[in-house]
């Protein structure tokens, strides 16, 4: 699964912003933030890791997650140029505009 499929799911958005805010989270600590039981938000953290948006480590019996930087990243650069596609847009918008006054 990619990114922007990953992502297209709310409370997986959700999963990000608390490990943003928390940092490493165990799974049973996400869990506890949502009224899903755990099996369905395992799913969701395995589409997650899967898209390469979330790492997970296994500390004796518990799974600790936390945001992968690098799969973040490859969003942010997207957004970043469409960005600029679209300012690029509204300058020659902007222009046609001003030329029309």
């Amino acid at each position: 699964m990619d990114i922007y499929d990953a992502l297209a799911e709310p409370r997986r958005r959700e999963i990000i912003e608390l490990l943003a805010k928390n940092g490493k989270l165990a799974s049973s600590d996400i869990s506890n933030n949502f009224k899903i039981s755990p099996p369905a938000i395992s799913q969701h953290l395995k589409v997650l890791r899967e898209a390469r948006l979330v790492d997970m480590e296994k500390r004796a019996q518990s799974r600790i997650y936390s945001i992968n930087t690098k799969g973040l990243l490859e969003l942010e650069l997207w957004s970043r140029k469409m960005k600029k596609m679209w300012e690029k847009k509204f300058d020659k918008l902007d222009k046609v505009l001003s030329e029309m006054k």
